[in-house]
């Protein structure tokens, strides 16, 4: 399963969601951060050198969010049997979802970050600030408009057999309806508001400032 939709569409809810329903383990930009031995590797990617996908993959089911999501023609044409699932949501809440959380975030490394930190930034950097946004995303008009360029070239290029657009505001139904399982008996995954990213962040800065152990 590739996630298709770009961080701030409801990606970690889909990837709460895709783990019930079987489809985990499920990667995300938090699962860089936690496994760190692949910075590098996407770093790579982002600056077009080669990539083993398979081996990136590895013990993962589907995929969402960034870094992925950065790579879905790729993805799309290595894994031909894998659906495509598009995350959408209304343009300006998007954008100021972005700015006011992981472009806040980004856009405020604090003095003492340690090494491994700043090739986390840098890898960010190259694949969605300076990749997906060309390094222009405080320009509201120019960012939206590789949002929409972006939605629209997904469901021009994925066959309509392959592809899902799906608001998780829309619950399960249409999920499960694509997947063709049944709709669980809870309520769908409501994960990483405004709240949440803020209190993840200040826990990540606090980690980045602290000396990497010896080894």
């Amino acid at each position: 399963m590739i996630g298709a939709g770009f961080g701030r569409t409801g990606t970690l809810s889909l990837k709460a969601a895709l783990e019930r329903l079987g489809y985990g383990p499920c990667h995300h930009m938090d699962e860089v951060l936690a496994h760190r031995d692949t910075i590098s590797d996407w770093t790579r990617a982002a600056d077009g050198g080669p990539v083993t996908w398979d081996s990136l993959y590895e013990g993962y089911r589907s995929t969402v969010d960034w870094p992925g999501a950065r790579f879905w023609r790729e993805l799309a044409a290595h894994y031909p049997s894998a659906r495509v699932i598009l995350t959408v949501r209304d343009p300006e809440k998007w954008y100021d979802s972005v700015r006011n959380t992981l472009f806040r975030a980004i856009s405020t490394t604090p003095v003492g970050i340690n090494e491994e930190a700043l090739r986390v930034i840098t890898m960010m950097k190259r694949i969605v600030w300076d990749g997906a946004f060309e390094g222009r995303f405080a320009d509201r008009e120019h960012t939206l408009a590789v949002f929409a360029e972006h939605l629209a070239a997904v469901q021009r290029e994925i066959p309509a057999e392959r592809l899902l657009v799906l608001d998780v505001a829309q619950g399960w139904e249409p999920l499960c309806e694509f997947l063709g399982v049944a709709v669980p008996d809870e309520p769908f995954p409501q994960a990483n508001d405004q709240d949440t990213f803020a209190a993840k962040h200040r826990e990540r800065i606090a980690a980045a400032l602290r000396k990497p152990a010896l080894l």
